[in-house]
């Protein structure tokens, strides 16, 4: 099956669908480079931030968590630039053997015990530049995969970014969860955490090798052969999208306050309602699971009906009503409720995420659109993504009030709906090239 991309040419359906796989296996690599660190922070927190209140101990470990966010704006300018100037393919090449790079390193690291406050201090150091280089993989990945796609199914396409996001989150998981079951806590401590960070590299190197072996994007190369390249893709996106811009962040703030909700759900279900890490990690799998499957759905139904109504507008209000809920659910203890409780999240980040990357890219044009999705996805999740499990942890020791970190998402929901109110519809609407 042959069909006409943005870029006006005609390709047969495998050579699209080798597109979105050199995408998505990079965007896996990343995205379970970024987060194993949150799954195991648990195991991190007295290896690298020992301390007497464990509490204190992992408020230490996740603002390294968040530290490596203060980097992603950095490599959003950096790489996005890079994007709209020479082209997707090479800088997305370049983004995964840093990220991947880091990761690697911080599975050799010793531990406080052995080396001392050089020990967190090196830890910090990788995970800016795992920062850096995540800065640069949203924006580029997304538009790879849209770019690439046939003007109907757009939706589908970019689903395939946060679609990735979630088999990542999972696949970390059961690592994480595999390492609990198959060793002894004294291996888990010694060794055994660092292969999850060790097996990062041999799997960027296969990213690397697909992304490498595929052409640029039909629409970047159709702004190249018109000589519409900007000289500086991120001032013209600053000083023409600006508000578009805004509307990025605001719709991303729930969206991640929910995801790494989910990243943080193992953590807080053990340190504050004292129910066996195994298990967490069993209910955020599933609940993570629910996410992959309705994100296709909805990128499928939202090629047919549109994006702003019911996802975009859906999304941040589903978000704020079900957050206080959830976290009762959460105090339950009970198994299947705190499945059933995680489920809900899942499945209110697919309906936002199925629609969020191909939204994102029609509303920016091809000159610019690697800066601005990098910048406005970046800015948010740095802002309001790394920071969440510190917020949480912060807030609930701050207030020792379990739902306390359930109003934070609800100002997060609202803010969300404001954003989809001013977002247009583009469904039915081409890629813009300038």
């Amino acid at each position: 099956m042959t069909a006409t991309t943005a870029g006006g040419e005609a390709y047969p359906g495998r050579v699209r669908k080798k597109a979105v796989v050199a995408a998505v296996i990079g965007n896996f690599v990343e995205w379970y480079d970024f987060t194993i660190y949150g799954y195991l922070a648990v195991v991190i927190a007295p290896l690298f931030f020992p301390a007497e209140n464990r509490l204190v101990s992992l408020m230490a470990t996740f603002a390294v968590f968040g530290v490596a966010f203060l980097m992603r704006p950095v490599g959003a300018l950096f790489f996005g630039n890079i994007g709209d100037k020479i082209g997707r393919r090479s800088t997305l090449s370049a983004v995964i053997l840093i990220a991947s790079g880091a990761t690697f390193l911080i599975g050799l690291l010793p531990s406080y015990e052995t080396i001392g406050i050089l020990a967190p201090l090196l830890l910090v150091l990788a995970r800016l530049v795992q920062g850096f280089a995540v800065g640069g993989e949203f924006g580029g990945a997304t538009a790879f995969m849209v770019e690439y796609a046939p003007d109907e199914r757009r939706g589908l396409y970019g689903s395939w970014q946060f679609f990735t996001q979630a088999t990542s989150l999972v696949a970390g998981l059961l690592i994480a969860a595999g390492l609990t079951a198959a060793v002894s806590e004294e291996a888990l401590y010694s060794w055994a955490w660092r292969v999850p960070f060790l097996i990062t590299l041999p799997l960027g190197l296969i990213g690397l090798y697909m992304r490498l072996r595929l052409e640029d994007t039909p629409a970047f190369r159709a702004v190249q052969e018109h000589h519409e390249i900007e000289r500086a893709p991120l001032l013209e996106s600053l000083r023409t999208h600006g508000k578009d811009l805004l509307k990025v962040v605001g719709l991303t703030w729930p969206l991640t306050g929910l995801v790494y909700l989910l990243i943080f759900a193992p953590t807080y279900l053990s340190e504050q309602l004292d129910v066996p890490l195994s298990l967490g990690y069993t209910a955020v799998i599933l609940g993570t699971s629910s996410w992959a499957v309705v994100v296709l759905l909805s990128a499928l139904l939202s090629d047919r009906v549109g994006r702003r109504k019911p996802f975009l507008l859906a999304s941040p209000v589903l978000a704020a009503v079900t957050a206080v809920p959830v976290f009762m659910m959460l105090q339950s203890g009970s198994f299947p409720v705190i499945t059933l409780a995680l489920v809900i999240v899942g499945s209110v980040v697919g309906i936002s995420s199925g629609v969020y990357a191909a939204a994102m890219c029609e509303v920016f044009p091809t000159n610019v659109r690697y800066s601005s999705l990098s910048l406005g996805y970046s800015v948010a999740v740095s802002i309001f993504g790394g920071t969440t499990p510190f917020i949480f942890t912060a807030l609930l020791a701050a207030t020792g009030n379990p739902l306390s970190p359930a109003f934070y998402l609800v100002v997060a929901g609202l803010a969300g709906l404001v954003a989809a109110l001013a977002f247009p519809e583009t469904a039915r609407e081409p890629l813009k090239e300038t």
